[in-house]
């Protein structure tokens, strides 16, 4: 029932918060994927996209609809968090405390709030996590099958699944639980995992895996924000709470010595394996509710003893006093003035996870703003245009933002789709457009003017709370010189 309770706090907390905000740019490009199924994407797996075309079909395309998913995941992962906790024998007060920690959690709660895949991510991992506990519980292999299943659904989902899956085998291996390994349920079990990832495979195949070439191109360009060894874990401990760090120390010194320690094992194996790739912290956030569930078990039993009873209580409200402080930082409940303000009174600034330059507002906020006044914008420029012109007019985003922007709130403003060779708006090409008349979002006047006959500035956008990268001119471009279709390879834009 407490964890219950919980889930339902965490469940309530997303559908109050972003009031005060627009779309996050990732969610215009990930409605543009739903309008767009296909079995894989330049730099997703394809699960985001058929959540968000259930969403869409169901709901509609509004900010409050498309939410709904992953506030539902985070719910849910509460809850299977304290499922965790209990199958590692803690009693209610444990099965509590890993729930609280996984609500009170920053990074948790950010990527909760808004449709991404990271959102559906831990359900996965976490799921296979308590799977593996079974089995070592109850030796049986049969739900071998049932983590296949997860594992598959998880490979559809992000494609990171992979490091986990490794690190779990690595984990028994290293154990006395590796006579688990050699079982005819986890053959099956391999198997149905490879069946339900093998779409998504080759796809990737027929399409010479864009993923990894989107990959070389983020670490040759430096966009991701390189961290030491004590920044990254450091980051880690303020995203998930400093005052849990405790507790999921504790569960991982408890795993890692314990009957489960394929578990602890799994998840260093994990957080070294993510840490020598270098890559964003959040990447890490999957792993730790069951660290939470194994630390809470600790907890409980080491504070059994009626003269320690009061700090049960006492930790759970500083956990929760914390949780409230930070929570702003990196969940949208204040309006942009008020976190401006609460900000810079207390200095809590959430993670940064790519080199670019900020505005009044961190990166998570800042992409949450301007898009639909961007959308209006290129409106007026396009009624604006002779009628006989605009049908063949084309609309030109640099990226995936300014591309979803214009097809999430075209339509209302009479714009047609737009196009991009940004991420997987390249593999949907020009639309038939010809370049013959074009309205570009973003981009260098003397280097347009080198490529069509008539280059003119016709509009400035850019919101004071947006990313100063999203403040740009809008240019009305006719004549490119030769065929869009053959210049169409050189638009690729992968990072």
């Amino acid at each position: 029932m407490l964890v219950a309770v919980i889930a339902a706090i965490k469940l309530i907390l997303h559908l109050y918060a972003g009031r005060y905000y627009g779309y996050f740019v990732d969610e215009l490009y990930n409605v543009a994927l739903a309008r767009h199924l296909a079995w894989g994407y330049v730099d997703v797996a394809p699960m985001i996209a058929l959540i968000g075309r259930i969403e869409l079909t169901l709901f509609g395309s509004s900010l409050s609809a498309i939410r709904l998913a992953p506030a539902l995941a985070g719910a849910g992962l509460v809850l299977l968090t304290g499922a965790i906790a209990r199958e590692l024998g803690g009693r209610r007060f444990a099965q509590g405390l890993a729930a609280l920690c996984v609500l009170l959690a920053p990074g948790i709660l950010a990527m909760d709030h808004f449709l991404n895949v990271n959102a559906f991510e831990p359900l996965c991992w976490m799921g296979c996590a308590l799977l593996l506990i079974r089995i070592v519980n109850t030796g049986n292999e049969r739900l071998w099958l049932w983590f296949g299943l997860l594992a598959g659904l998880g490979l559809e989902t992000k494609h990171s699944m992979l490091i986990f899956g490794f690190a779990l085998v690595a984990g028994l291996v290293l154990t006395p639980q590796r006579k688990h390994l050699f079982s005819r349920w986890l053959a099956l079990a391999g198997l149905l995992a490879f069946l339900l990832f093998l779409p998504n495979l080759l796809w990737n195949i027929q399409h010479h895996f864009p993923f990894l070439e989107l990959q070389e191109n983020i670490r040759r360009a430096g966009r991701n924000v390189s961290l030491s060894f004590g920044s990254f874990f450091g980051q880690e401990i303020l995203a998930m709470l400093p005052l849990s760090a405790p507790i999921w120390i504790a569960g991982l010194w408890g795993l890692v010595r314990g009957r489960y320690r394929a578990l602890g094992f799994a998840w260093a194996i994990t957080a070294a394996l993510i840490f020598a790739m270098n890559p964003r912290v959040y990447y890490l956030f999957p792993a730790f509710p069951m660290l939470f569930a194994a630390g809470s078990v600790q907890f409980e039993s080491w504070l059994e003893r009626p003269r320690l009873a009061w700090i049960k209580p006492a930790w759970c409200a500083l956990m929760v006093l914390m949780g409230a402080l930070l929570a702003p930082t990196l969940l949208p409940i204040l309006p942009p003035e008020v976190f401006i303000r609460y900000a810079a009174a207390t200095h809590l600034d959430p993670p940064r996870i790519e080199t670019h330059r900020l505005g009044p507002l961190p990166q998570l906020f800042a992409d949450q703003f301007g898009w639909e006044d961007m959308a209006a914008a290129v409106a007026r420029v396009y009624h604006n245009l002779p009628a006989d012109i605009r049908p063949r007019t084309a609309i030109f985003g640099q990226n995936y933002g300014q591309a979803g922007a214009i097809d999430l709130f075209g339509p209302k403003y009479g714009l047609p789709p737009a196009i991009s060779g940004h991420q997987n708006y390249f593999l949907w090409g020009p639309h038939g457009a010809t370049g013959e008349s074009m309205i570009v979002m973003e981009g260098s006047q003397a280097d347009l003017e080198g490529k069509f006959d008539f280059v003119q500035k016709v509009a400035h956008v850019g919101h004071p709370y947006a990313m100063p990268y999203e403040h740009f001119d809008i240019f009305y471009c006719r004549g490119l010189k030769g065929p869009l279709a053959e210049a169409w390879p050189k638009v690729k834009n992968w990072r």
